[in-house]
């Protein structure tokens, strides 16, 4: 368990989780906090808890070490337009590295900074539900993918997985896919989740780059992957399936699909999205620092291998 300082950005998870109706002890396991910590963050607000009201009383009690940042109007006009392109201020530092994250969370909700609340990107894992589609138990295992694809050694792995849009609203769907290297994602939209609009989507991604970015697939066993021996006798593509319940194998295309929910959330009919919105939904994605990339962008280092070609 976390027993350091809650930090800004987890005081606006606890807040949010609050008003969701999380106790305590939910909220310090969600968070990695003893429930102890969490429930003496809770008592210093009387009535309600607010983030900001909570790092303003932190900050009275805590001596400022160092150099404080200084906003200049070049500064801020960078963050507001960076928060505007779905950044979060730990992209923003990581980037600049002009300012601290703590820096940029303190100027805002102090009102330095004016900007709605809203742009703070709100990150946690939700529950998935239930899984009701169809699976299949053949195919070459993800124990047996070489060790250079889970260390991320090497480039030209993908991760696959369909996102889904809200039950009942349609059989719309899109085809993601992660590159594990260098993070850089595709969605590829589809009518409904079958075999064959799976192997479309797959053959129009491997239409986009050079045969070599493609060295292996991974995917989980449902059953619209069921046409992989054809991607991999057509396309020279080996294919490796995820364990059942190990969302955690495919932790690339995971995550990436998370970051797509920001944009278009599980109640969304998928049907709907217009090409053109999809394309600048993943321009921003892929346009966006990553602290695991060292705050290069996916777009960047994608780029970069694929001149090494």
């Amino acid at each position: 368990m976390n027993q350091k300082h809650i930090s800004t950005e987890d005081r606006i998870k606890i807040e949010i989780y609050v008003k969701e109706g999380f106790s305590a002890r939910s909220i310090a396991s969600k968070l990695g906090y003893h429930h102890s910590t969490i429930s003496r963050e809770l008592k210093r607000c009387d009535n309600h808890y607010n983030a900001k009201e909570a790092c303003h009383h932190h900050a009275e009690l805590s001596s400022l070490k160092g150099r404080k940042s200084v906003l200049t109007h070049e500064l801020e006009t960078y963050i507001k337009e960076k928060l505007g392109e779905h950044w979060s201020p730990e992209q923003i530092s990581g980037r600049s590295q002009k300012v601290s994250f703590k820096s940029i969370y303190n100027w805002i909700y102090s009102g330095l900074i004016q900007t709605p609340l809203t742009v703070l990107r709100r990150k946690g894992k939700s529950r998935k539900p239930k899984e009701t589609r169809g699976k299949f138990n053949i195919g070459t295992s993800i124990s047996k993918r070489p060790k250079s694809v889970k260390n991320r050694e090497e480039f030209g792995h993908w991760e696959l997985d369909t996102v889904v849009s809200s039950r009942g609203k349609s059989k719309g769907c899109m085809a993601t896919f992660a590159e594990c290297k260098t993070r850089f994602y595709v969605s590829i939209k589809m009518p409904d989740r079958s075999q064959d609009s799976m192997y479309k989507a797959i053959e129009k991604l491997l239409s986009l780059f050079p045969k070599e970015v493609f060295k292996t697939m991974t995917s989980d066993r449902g059953k619209e992957f069921g046409y992989y021996k054809k991607v991999e006798s057509n396309y020279n593509v080996d294919f490796y399936f995820a364990d059942a319940y190990s969302a955690w194998q495919r932790g690339t295309n995971e995550n990436s699909n998370g970051l797509l929910r920001e944009f278009y959330p599980k109640k969304t009919d998928l049907s709907r999205v217009t090409d053109e919105d999809l394309k600048r939904v993943l321009k921003v994605l892929n346009t966006r620092p990553s602290k695991c990339l060292s705050f290069n962008t996916p777009l960047e280092e994608f780029t970069r291998e694929l001149k090494l070609i």
